[in-house]
């Protein structure tokens, strides 16, 4: 592997990472999102700092030949860490125990980390090598320990990692399943990459040759592993953030029908708070639903009780369910509200209204309750397919014509 090997990689985790740290700047107390975001951050590093071209450049830079074997295996270490935090964060649980969890994963991997350099200092490496440290080393005093216990580290995390995910994906489903299928097959490369090192090491101490293995087979392994492992991660994230916004923009355009009903008929109910085109869907959905509110407040005076009633129960003898008939009879009370707004342009009944109903009944009542947006989303499909709705619009007169 080659520097476009590590950089193309690094580059494509470092803009993932970019487009979350907008968030991370909102919400930094989610330990969630900080995890991901750290391992983002890591796994780009990773791919960075194993480039030989910027291992030549470290250890030039710093002056201590081999300089960047400790960096990049406390990188790699630090990975498989953040790897088991996120998903101890991801699963969830009593809070303290997470933490507990959590934080005994950092200490010990920590732990690692330290002795790493403690032992890479104590050692001699005075020859660089930028691709076979590993097998070049395999016999040095303290050289020999570090590497052993990197390998070991990087392997314990990639075996609690599949064991772990395994074990979850069988009890779940959906993206979240696909995610951590993904993970575990990351894991797996990655318990490839630990085998073919462990492998060339051992060949070296039995006086065999076996660096290929650490030279040509582990790389490649360790970047898929790193890849599929990061992928695993954030796939069932933006799975719910894509789904969201999707269903957002599709609640935004069921609204429409009814939103448009109200607003030309009563377009001065209240004035619409106008937000940018680059606004988010949600934010959009709540402006609309905000307007669809309004106008049944203004709409309440019109709205026909006996009506909804009859509409009920058309619905219901049509043979829909309870709750797709209740939005079936507000909309065809709703339409007749329209018709009647439209039939008394002086508002003869609004001024009239001390003792009509009040808005503590009807729908308005209800909506101001509580109901949510799939309610407003289901009148507003009524009003605009239901034959109920329909054949109310041919039978009932305009009240207050």
């Amino acid at each position: 592997m080659d520097g476009p090997d590590y950089y193309i990689p690094a580059a494509a985790l470092g803009l993932a990472l970019a487009f979350k740290l907008p968030g991370m700047r909102r919400n930094w107390r989610d330990p969630l999102l900080r995890s991901v975001c750290a391992l983002l951050a890591l796994a780009a590093s990773t791919f960075f700092f194993a480039a030989p071209p910027t291992i030549t450049a470290v250890n030039r830079l710093v002056g201590v030949p081999n300089f960047s074997a400790p960096l990049v295996y406390s990188i790699l270490t630090a990975l498989g860490a953040s790897c088991l935090v996120l998903l101890v964060n991801w699963r969830g649980g009593p809070p303290e125990q997470t933490r507990t969890v959590a934080r005994r994963w950092m200490y010990g991997y920590g732990a690692v980390v330290v002795a790493l350099n403690v032992l890479f200092f104590l050692g001699d490496a005075p020859v660089e090598r930028l691709r076979d440290l590993d097998t070049h080393y395999a016999g040095t005093p303290y050289i020999r320990e570090m590497i052993v216990l990197y390998l070991a580290a990087h392997s314990v995390a990639a075996a609690a990692m599949t064991a772990m995910c395994w074990r979850w994906s069988r009890k779940v489903r959906g993206w979240l399943r696909t995610g951590l299928v993904t993970i575990v097959v990351g894991s797996l490369f990655s318990l490839g990459y630990g085998f073919c090192k462990s492998a060339a090491v051992l060949a070296r101490w039995a006086g065999a040759d076996l660096d290929a293995l650490s030279t040509s087979v582990a790389p490649p392994l360790a970047s898929l592993g790193a890849l599929l492992s990061a992928a695993g991660f954030v796939l069932p994230l933006l799975a719910r953030r894509v789904g969201d916004h999707w269903s957002a923009w599709y609640a935004y355009r069921l609204l429409g029908p009814l939103w448009r009903e109200l607003r030309a008929v009563v377009p001065a109910s209240t004035p619409s708070v106008r937000i940018p085109r680059w606004a988010p869907a949600d934010l959009r959905v709540t402006q609309r639903e905000s307007d669809i509110h309004d106008g049944l407040l203004f709409l309440h005076p019109y709205f026909d009780r006996a009506l909804r009633a009859e509409a009920h129960r058309a619905a219901l003898g049509s043979g829909v369910c309870p709750e797709q008939a209740r939005a079936v009879a507000d909309a065809a009370m709703i339409s007749a509200a329209l018709r009647a707004r439209a039939a008394d342009p002086e508002g003869r009944v609004i001024a009239s209204a001390a003792g009509a109903p009040s808005a503590e009944s009807g729908p308005a009542a209800s909506f101001e309750a509580g109901e949510g947006p799939h309610d407003l989303v289901r009148i507003s499909l009524a009003l605009r397919r239901s034959p109920v709705v329909a054949q109310s619009r041919r039978t009932t007169a305009p009240a207050g014509a």
